[in-house]
């Protein structure tokens, strides 16, 4: 018998393990890929987010806001490469500053009170490539390398005493009497099943983590009203790199937000290359990466909104990540869900659902109260 097991290894996975850990718990990780963080969490633009965007209240914004905090100081005292660039979101319309307008109203609301308002000269003074009629900076925005801080977290993981199995897929699972749970996995190179009892489980499984719900709390929680009201859908994001030349940029270049997510906007990795992305693209599968090149005529004509001189030809396709949504097109984006089995008959259970975007911001602040609920 184990007594906590976390299942996924991506940002959140390991973050909320390595709390626990450090807690003093005893953890395994259960991951189906052969490697951590090989989804969702390396499939991003890797951008620290300062959590202008969110509803007041919402998980969104306070575990943005601090865990945009803890990370910049768990950066610092690992070592782990990061830039403070800040970012710009800007207007290209007179009838998008009033959009400007409610993310700055937002931003006030959730506690974050470095943005300042910029003219379209302000604009042009720090980003002369830029068109706009107007915008924010942020200056508490940056990036960092997620594959790094990953790895950072899997070490303290184990340093205190926790393990992982790759390779390992987690079928099933039965709420027993005495409080814990008991899983089915399937070994991936043996394809052998065995059984696991532990005493708390976390779901942190991303794409698949209202599906691993129901398989986990059986057909009696399925119909409750808890996760009737969710769904599983997908959000696919293109990313296209600039092919040539040097960064146009100095800072990360937003457009105001669109449905779905933030638009197509402009980052600099920490070598100095400039992406453009992501999309929207409603997918039903969330295991298909391939780059739709056909959206790259679109992608010159959102660009060129606030970056008139991108050439012809200028953009290469690169790479794709998938968000996991519990709500469809055309619905409001649902908060992060904490799901609590202990209201649901599965007490033994808590599932991190519908954690996109600012899941990597806010994986420790996710993991701070996950460690609270298994202490309760």
């Amino acid at each position: 018998m184990c007594e906590t097991v976390v299942i996924g290894a991506g940002v959140v996975g390991l973050a909320v393990a390595r709390g626990l850990a450090m807690a003093g718990k005893e953890v395994i990780i259960l991951e189906s890929e052969k490697t951590f963080g090989s989804q969702t969490s390396s499939r991003n633009s890797s951008v620290i987010h300062a959590g202008i965007y969110y509803t007041k209240g919402s998980l969104k914004a306070q575990c943005c806001v601090q865990g945009k905090d803890a990370l910049y100081t768990y950066l610092q005292q690992q070592n782990i490469a990061y830039r403070q660039c800040g970012k710009l979101i800007v207007a290209t319309t007179k009838e998008e500053l009033t959009i400007l307008d409610a993310i700055a109203t937002k931003a006030q609301l959730n506690g974050v009170n470095d943005l300042k308002r910029l003219s379209s000269e302000d604009v042009r003074h720090l980003e002369p490539e830029v068109h706009s009629v107007g915008g924010l900076f942020s200056p508490s925005t940056g990036i960092v390398d997620s594959h790094g801080y990953m790895m950072a977290l899997l070490g303290d993981v184990e340093l205190h005493g926790g393990a992982i199995a790759y390779g390992t897929k987690v079928i099933s699972g039965q709420q027993q009497a005495n409080g814990n749970m008991i899983l089915e996995v399937l070994h991936g190179d043996s394809q052998q099943i065995s059984h696991l009892e532990s005493q708390k489980v976390i779901n942190a499984t991303g794409l698949v983590g209202l599906s691993m719900t129901q398989r986990l709390v059986g057909n009696n929680v399925i119909q409750s009203k808890s996760l009737e009201h969710f769904g599983q859908f997908y959000a696919k994001g293109n990313y296209f790199s600039l092919s040539s030349g040097t960064s146009p940029f100095s800072h990360l270049v937003y457009p105001v937000p669109v449905p779905g997510g933030l638009g197509v906007h402009a980052t600099i990795d920490l070598g100095g290359q400039v992406r453009f992305g992501p999309d929207v693209e409603w997918v039903d599968k969330h295991d298909d990466y391939t780059v739709n090149v056909r959206r790259a005529d679109d992608f010159y004509a959102e660009i060129r909104k606030y970056y008139p001189n991108l050439r012809n030809d200028a953009l290469t396709a690169d790479y794709s990540g998938i968000r996991p949504k519990l709500t469809p097109q055309g619905v409001a984006a649902s908060d992060f869900v904490l799901w609590d089995g202990k209201d649901h008959g599965a007490p033994s259970l808590l599932s991190c659902l519908g954690i996109e975007s600012p899941g990597l911001t806010s994986s420790l602040a996710i993991a701070e109260r996950v460690v609270a609920w298994s202490t309760k």
